[in-house]
């Protein structure tokens, strides 16, 4: 009955409009040619077969807001299986949510068929809905969707924008509002709880008070959303260029949590706290400055330090380090594995860059010279430098960050000078021949810095 409600109601109680409020191009900034071309292609295909179709969502969204969208949802009236014959490389996707996905060279456009609410049949006891495949009209679809930002339509042929549900309004008043009640919202997909979160801190707006007044009370909903959806949306957060306001808004709704549990442990501790910080600031600002970031190295500065805590206890208690290390590392992955599930390749750049770290302190021999050589070497001296900045890294090893810096930059013959004896008390020389660098010229950093891993 809530969600047969729901398809005439606004939020506050007022009816959803029929007819949108149009907004023609002398009332907004969005033009077609700011479209990729693949989009103005679809929907020009789409609209030429008869059927409706929009560019929907975040990127009329962004356009409004004067930002440069990644990429352009569709939305129409034709069903998937009317969409589909158009083009010649349409492929059909997605079970609880079946849509379209159209590749216009490298281009790949999600094309989606409107939607109507859905019954509670659909959904599981918490309310989470569990299929969303009933079809419906453009305004069923604008109230079904998630916020009101995000529930506009952009028509390039005419370059008006329609809006059922007040979403252009919010934008000039800068305020995020769901579409709907927002406890039945948050219950049918608790993801929106995170979402709500990113977008404020993305756009720089304010959640609406009664859209936020729910979170804290139902961010436990968010343990009962499937890992892999949840890792995600953290990865979204976590790569917007605002990951640091993102996770304090984060933990002051209590979101953190159920998600990061381990990084709440960390965030207690004064290195921790400031380790976490270096590390997503660096982030914000390399997202802001158009340069890439790893995932992996995101995820592994922030669980990192209760690898640290279990790797020193285990070794406190008489274990080998290096296996104590191993065993901490698939410890904290597995049970952080619980709440969002880091894929796999991305669990094993982590381990490279937490393995590497013990290596760090290996200033005698040819351990060096090898460690210089390794594909992710560049990450785990990012990785050890944020150690150092922080400052974890104390006694003999609080030069380690400034020694490798030198180390990575010399010459061959100043890279001997800086060798440690070993512990027999001599300093080997590198041999020559096989695996001598020809040139003299220093090795390189790594040519993969953090960016690429």
């Amino acid at each position: 009955m809530i969600r047969r409600l729901l398809a005439r109601l606004m939020p506050g109680g007022s009816r959803v409009a029929r007819d949108p409020k149009i907004y023609g191009p002398a009332d907004h900034p969005v033009r077609r040619d700011q479209l990729s071309g693949g989009a103005n292609q679809v929907i020009r295909r789409l609209q030429d077969a008869g059927f409706k179709a929009f560019v929907v969502g975040g990127a009329v969204r962004d356009l409004v807001l004067g930002i440069a969208p990644k990429d352009f949802d569709i939305a129409t009236n034709a069903e998937p299986e009317q969409v589909k014959p158009l083009f010649r490389r349409a492929f059909l996707i997605g079970r609880r949510f079946r849509l379209v996905h159209v590749h216009v060279g490298a281009e790949t456009l999600e094309v989606s068929t409107f939607r109507a609410p859905q019954g509670d049949e659909a959904a599981d006891e918490h309310g989470r809905l569990l299929s969303d495949n009933v079809y419906g009209t453009q305004a069923e679809d604008a109230a079904r969707r998630d916020f009101t930002i995000n529930a506009l339509y952009f028509d390039p042929a005419t370059e008006e924008i329609w809006d059922y549900v007040g979403g252009v309004a919010d934008i000039r008043a800068r305020r995020l509002k769901l579409i709907g009640p927002p406890t039945t919202r948050y219950r049918e997909d608790p993801v929106r709880m995170l979402r709500a979160v990113r977008l404020a801190a993305k756009l720089g707006i304010a959640i609406e008070a009664k859209t936020a007044a729910p979170i804290v009370k139902l961010a436990p909903l968010v343990g009962n959303v499937p890992p892999a959806r949840v890792f995600d949306e953290m990865q979204k957060l976590l790569l917007s260029g605002h990951a640091a306001e993102s996770l304090k808004s984060l933990r002051a709704h209590g979101l953190a949590h159920g998600l990061l549990p381990l990084l709440d442990v960390a965030l207690e501790q004064p290195l921790g706290q400031r380790f976490i910080d270096l590390a997503l600031a660096n982030t914000d600002q390399r997202v802001r400055e158009g340069r890439g970031v790893s995932p992996a190295f995101l995820f592994a500065t922030l669980l990192w330090h209760e690898v640290l805590a279990t790797w020193t206890a285990s070794k406190g208690r008489g274990e080998r380090s290096i296996p104590a290390l191993f065993a901490a590392m698939d410890a904290v992955l597995e049970r952080q594995a619980k709440q969002i599930a880091i894929p796999r390749r991305f669990e094993a750049t982590i381990k490279e860059i937490w393995s590497l770290q013990p290596r760090f302190e290996q200033r005698s021999g040819q351990r060096p010279h090898r460690l210089l050589e390794h594909p992710r070497f560049r990450a785990g001296w990012d990785f050890l430098e944020l150690r150092g900045q922080s400052g974890e890294l104390e006694g003999e090893f609080a030069d380690l960050p400034a020694w490798w810096d030198r180390f990575a930059h010399a010459g061959p013959d100043e890279r001997e000078s800086l060798l440690q004896p070993d512990a027999g008390g001599a300093k080997r020389r590198r041999p020559r021949g096989r695996g001598r660098k020809r040139s003299g010229e220093p090795t390189p950093p790594g040519a993969d810095d953090v960016t690429a891993v």
